[in-house]
């Protein structure tokens, strides 16, 4: 059994706070007191194809975390994560245990890369996940959690692959630049588009003329990536578009609640890269622009 913190009350935090509690001592570390208090009082509901399940979860304050933990995850938005990351670093007195950020986008590399950690790794997570009550997350689609190191060896995170629900699978990659750049597509093509049509996901494949704008996207985004494998790549972009069909993205959510999205670490990140190759991205930035002044 392993100590696990959880830093972050958001759709993901909350399942992987659900699912590795089954067999490990998990703490919960938010921001929200409303939050905090409803979880502290009625524990954490999880709902899986319409069966809920409820459990008692620890809950404090993130002020409260001193990194006595195993391991930290960290579940915060890209965001959010310069501010995390100087406090984590001013509140971890011993300097040691292990970190796995699970942000989208590459931003958060170079952040994490700054923790005094014997161990630093990233995931990418492809689960289908909301939050839809500050206790209650809905697993709304069954994936995969793909982990690399950083730093370190994920020698230590083996323990957690072999407990876990076979609803909720990890799986280890070697190149971490790699596995983040395939999540990154997922990510670039899918939370944009259905954030500026307002659709769920399946139907950017189900409409012929949405399907045209995925392609023209798709096309613009792995040659500015420089992906050698274009097939397998939109092959899997694809798979995870009609995997999580019935979804709601979750920039489409963001934009719907007035929330502030993670267009700068996705599509802001494609621009930048199209600028130091001297590439033109009409679509990307046709897409950010929208967005942008949506937020």
């Amino acid at each position: 059994m392993m100590k696990i913190a959880i830093i972050g009350g958001g759709a993901i935090g909350l399942l992987f706070a659900h699912y590795l509690n089954e067999n490990h001592e998990v703490r919960v570390y938010i921001r929200n007191s409303t939050q905090l208090q409803k979880l502290r009082i009625k524990g954490l509901t999880i709902e899986r194809k319409g069966i809920r399940r409820n459990a008692p979860v620890k809950a404090f304050h993130f002020k409260e975390w001193k990194g006595e933990e195993d391991l930290t995850i960290i579940a915060v938005k890209q965001y959010s994560i310069p501010d995390v990351v100087k406090d984590l670093s001013e509140m971890n007195t011993s300097q040691s245990g292990s970190f796995l950020f699970l942000q989208n986008g590459m931003g958060h590399l170079k952040w994490a890369e700054m923790l005094e950690a014997e161990n630093v790794y990233v995931g990418s997570v492809e689960h289908g996940a909301l939050k839809s009550e500050p206790d209650t997350v809905l697993h709304t689609g069954i994936g995969v959690t793909k982990v690399a190191a950083l730093k370190g060896d994920v020698e230590s995170l083996s323990k957690i692959s072999e407990s876990v629900s076979c609803y909720f699978p990890f799986k280890f990659a070697e190149n971490h630049i790699e596995m983040l750049i395939e999540k990154l597509i997922v990510n670039c093509v899918i939370n944009p588009l259905t954030a500026v049509l307002r659709v769920r996901n399946g139907e950017l494949l189900t409409n012929k003329y949405y399907y045209q704008l995925f392609l023209r996207l798709f096309d613009e985004v792995s040659a500015i990536l420089g992906i050698s494998d274009k097939a397998g790549s939109l092959t899997h972009v694809k798979s995870v578009c009609e995997e999580t069909g019935m979804n709601r993205s979750s920039m489409l959510k963001d934009i719907e609640e007035g929330r502030e999205t993670e267009i700068d670490a996705i599509l802001g990140y494609i621009l930048e890269e199209a600028e130091r190759k001297k590439m033109s991205a009409p679509y990307s930035e046709s897409l950010y622009c929208q967005i942008k002044g949506r937020e």
